[in-house]
């Protein structure tokens, strides 16, 4: 294989332009191949919740992108988390290095960067969504909702929880993806109330809201809640019936949740999902392969966005390596990430620990948590997962 450019030739389709899907096209690209994204939004998501790398591992292969400078320039410098009452009297706090890690972007920031960084060499399809994956000898006939058909080589579902490129190649998502037992959602909105940048959570039972500055426009704020609800059937694109499911979740609530909750009814944008677990025995099919959520995915606390940057540079690395030969990277990229992608799924719900479902739940768990022994095995505990991963230093980069 060449030693420059080892998949020139080869035409791979990427879903999905959040994280792992620009970060995994930015190194294809890189290695020669011809890479086009796919994305159902119209444009890159201007919302969105502050997410953490830690250890080497996650700051090496940002460092290796050149990434890293650019990223610490917009890191937020939070990460410290204000438990408070109903009269917003503080009854404990977890220290920034708790949710912060080593470096806290917004997603918005990190994902706008690493579209940048690949759009002079990669195309980007918004608005559009694949419908249909069909194998042939040489290739993958991709038919598009909007976009005409094409031939690929290899296609790439990087497109999160709800994958389609997982659902239409191994079956229907409940054979993945098991619900959690919460909901969460996120939105943005004027900063009237005057809140910092340290988030101040609020709980009852079963349901946490929590609201902090954005640290660019002090004048904007986010809110985030997290609900106890079994698995909820309804249309994930459908904004209105979104806003109802959060507005009845929270209705009758104190503290700044009427104000949030009106914030809610103008958000021109929203995040809403359950907090599911997903399990794919084997990740890839044929010249199908996943990456990032799709694969092995925690909603919130998993270390996702973080795995998922790690997983795009190992899996465009085993395709240099094999010269583009997809069985035999394909296979070698399982292999090295799985156990590491996995261990940040063996803790419990992330909604239990946000929004104990009882009320002995939450005295409890607010108890501990204000003792600085706990909050110090907390720390360990994460920082162990966070083991660093030795990763190979890929060949055949230009």
């Amino acid at each position: 294989m060449s030693h420059t450019l080892p998949l020139r030739g080869r035409h791979v389709l990427v879903s999905g332009a959040g994280v792992a899907g620009p970060a995994l096209a930015w190194w294809l690209a890189r290695y020669g191949a011809e890479v086009t994204v796919v994305e159902l939004a119209p444009a890159l998501r201007a919302s969105g919740f502050a997410v953490d790398f830690r250890g080497p591992t996650h700051l090496g292969v940002l460092a290796a992108m050149g990434v890293l400078d650019e990223l610490r320039a917009r890191q937020t410098h939070a990460g410290a988390i204000s438990c408070v009452d109903e009269h917003d009297r503080e009854i404990f706090r977890l220290p920034a290095e708790f949710a912060g890690g080593e470096l806290e972007v917004y997603r918005r920031d990190l994902s706008r960067i690493l579209y940048e960084r690949g759009a002079d060499r990669v195309e980007y399809l918004f608005g559009d969504v694949i419908i249909a994956l069909a194998e042939t000898t040489d290739g993958v006939r991709v038919d598009f909702a909007r976009a005409a058909s094409r031939t690929v080589d290899l296609v790439v579902g990087a497109d999160g929880l709800h994958s389609g490129v997982r659902r239409l190649v191994l079956g229907p998502e409940s054979a993945y993806v098991r619900h959690l037992g919460y909901h969460l959602a996120g939105w943005d909105l004027p900063n009237e109330l005057g809140v910092g940048a340290v988030p101040r959570q609020y709980n009852v039972p079963g349901r946490m809201a929590s609201v902090a500055a954005d640290q660019r426009d002090p004048d904007r704020a986010g809110a985030l809640v997290v609900f106890a609800a079994p698995r909820l059937d309804f249309d994930w694109r459908d904004l209105d019936q979104q806003k109802k499911l959060i507005a009845d979740a929270f209705a009758g609530l104190g503290w700044h949740v009427p104000h949030l909750l009106a914030g809610l009814r103008d958000a021109p944008e929203l995040y809403f999902d359950s907090i599911s677990r997903v399990r794919v025995p084997r990740w890839h099919t044929g010249r199908t392969v996943l990456l990032g959520d799709a694969a092995w995915g925690v909603t919130l606390g998993g270390m996702g966005v973080g795995t998922g940057v790690v997983g795009a540079y190992v899996l465009a690395g085993e395709l240099a390596l094999a010269g583009g030969d997809h069985r035999v990277a394909f296979a070698a990229y399982e292999r090295r990430l799985r156990a590491y992608a996995m261990r940040w799924q063996r803790g419990a719900s992330p909604g239990r620990f946000l929004a104990p479902a009882s009320g002995w739940g939450l005295w409890l768990r607010n108890r501990l948590l204000a003792t600085r022994p706990v909050q110090s095995m907390l720390l360990r505990s994460t920082g162990s997962l966070a083991t660093d991963l030795d990763l190979p230093d890929y060949p055949a980069r230009v």
